[in-house]
């Protein structure tokens, strides 16, 4: 039975927290050096050698990507076999948060209320956490900033079966044309398909912190991401909407299955910074 304590949870959740808002992955490094060289648009060009240099200014002086250092995703894989001592699991995490958004002078954008008083938290909690219970000895964390320019654009429909692969595609051909520039393309998608409606949100999401490149290990849903990125591509919306080539750096698809009657797709859009963090104790 691995032991671990809270302390040690709240100060690594609050250094993801800093490294997600300031460094992007090298995966979307990759992406955006692969899309420069293939855009043919030179405004689309221009467009991507500014937001590369963005990332560079951010890393170098230690400052966020965006402005808007979003609402906190965070996904926990819980091995059976770990015991948490000094507290509880979800306020270790919710003071991780608290503290790496204010020791990180990142932007608190949470409101305690979505109605009515809307009263800012004044330290970005609480986080939304999904919790996973897995086999081993072992605690990983995914930390995700979710901005609002693209969590807005997101979208979920329940499809009949009748509606099928066609009805897929031509939602996510909506839901791309809607969000057009707003969602500060390129982006990457994450799509869940099955489940119900909360489970086909939540693969979704998962599937927006994916690594861009990776494919869905059934090779039918590996072949859509594929079709869909060709798809997306096709619409010309490009880098921040002005025209272009690249509107996607990718599209990653989660499933599960579902009910006879049932069809439920959600599509979760992750703008160009695509933050996330991930760590195993």
């Amino acid at each position: 039975m691995k032991v671990i304590h809270t302390h040690t949870i709240t100060q690594e959740v609050a250094k993801l927290c800093i490294q997600a808002c300031k460094n992007v992955t090298k995966d979307v490094s990759q992406a955006f050096g692969v899309a420069y060289q293939q855009e043919s648009s030179m405004l689309g060009k221009e467009i991507l050698s500014q937001l590369i240099k963005n990332h560079q200014i951010a890393q170098e002086k230690q400052i966020p990507i965006c402005q808007d250092t979003g609402m906190c995703v965070v996904f926990v894989d819980l091995g059976q076999e770990v015991q948490i001592q000094g507290g509880s699991l979800t306020d270790a995490i919710q003071q991780g948060v608290a503290q790496g958004y204010t020791q990180g002078y990142l932007r608190k954008s949470i409101v305690s209320d979505p109605v009515f008083a809307r009263k800012n938290t004044q330290d970005n909690t609480p986080a939304v956490i999904h919790y996973n219970i897995v086999e081993g000895d072992s605690l990983s964390i995914t930390l995700a900033p979710k901005g609002f320019g693209s969590e807005n654009k997101s979208a979920l429909q329940m499809l009949t079966p009748a509606q099928g692969l066609g009805g897929i595609k031509q939602f996510f051909i909506q839901t791309l044309q809607n969000a057009g520039p707003n969602s500060c393309p390129p982006l990457l998608i994450g799509i869940g398909i099955g489940g119900t409606m909360e489970q086909c949100a939540i693969l979704a999401k998962k599937a927006a912190v994916r690594e861009i490149g990776s494919h869905n290990k059934t090779p039918e849903y590996a072949e859509l991401e594929n079709e869909l990125v060709l798809m997306a591509n096709a619409l010309g919306i490009g880098p921040q909407g002005l025209g272009g080539d690249t509107t996607v750096f990718g599209v990653n698809i989660e499933w599960y299955p579902t009910h006879i009657a049932g069809l439920p797709v959600a599509i979760n859009i992750n703008c160009n910074a695509v933050r996330h963090k991930s760590i195993t104790l």
